[in-house]
């Protein structure tokens, strides 16, 4: 995974610079690493964004030592990634099985804190891969209702078309990445987690 270096030393100098402690961690892949606003939405909560590009749940698993090591005990941890996972070839079952150990990491660190998985979303780009899409997101489903404080957020059905596609209004032109009226329905997710975020940060959305 040495294609990661330069994003992991990014995170690392970010964290190093950091003039406070983070409450909220937002980890995960590039729907994270190219929300520009997130932590301007969110400053009320200390919130730092530890995505890197291209990034997979095994990714995330393999790293969180390194990434997390001077990161002291926040209070949320909201994950986003999977989707790359299933574009390499892993199955849906791999997938989970990678999300769970990062989840046991999380918990080994820092105790029983907050922890919240966004669903992997359609995409064009991805459209043959919809049907293990749908499928690992009922598994992680299932596995984030195993504690009181893991939390699910389901975006994947909002994002659909009135045929049941992805629809292309909330995505870049590479059929992959969100745009800004895709962040805007993530946002408004979000928004709807009141038992995650405290009701100063949901008013800025």
């Amino acid at each position: 995974m040495f294609w990661f270096h330069d994003d992991l030393l990014r995170l690392e100098n970010k964290i190093q610079n950091l003039e406070f402690n983070p409450k909220l961690v937002f980890y995960g892949s590039s729907t994270f690493t190219l929300w520009d606003e997130i932590e301007t939405i969110f400053e009320d909560y200390n919130p730092i964004n530890l995505g890197f590009g291209g990034s997979t749940l095994a990714a995330c698993t393999w790293f969180f030592d390194r990434v997390f090591k001077n990161i002291k005990k926040p209070e949320s941890i909201v994950i986003y990634a999977g989707d790359n996972d299933l574009g390499d070839g892993r199955h849906p079952e791999e997938t989970v099985l990678f999300l769970e150990n990062l989840l046991a990491k999380i918990r080994a660190k820092y105790g029983n804190i907050k922890c919240t998985c966004i669903s992997i979303k359609p995409s064009i780009a991805r459209r043959h891969l919809q049907e293990s899409i749908h499928y690992t997101n009922a598994c992680i489903k299932s596995l984030m209702h195993t504690n009181e404080n893991f939390f699910y957020i389901n975006i994947f059905n909002d994002l659909l078309d009135e045929e049941g596609n992805p629809d292309e209004k909330y995505f870049e032109e590479d059929g992959l990445h969100f745009n800004a009226e895709g962040y805007k329905v993530l946002l408004e997710a979000l928004q709807k987690k009141t038992d995650i975020f405290p009701e100063k940060v949901l008013q800025r959305i």
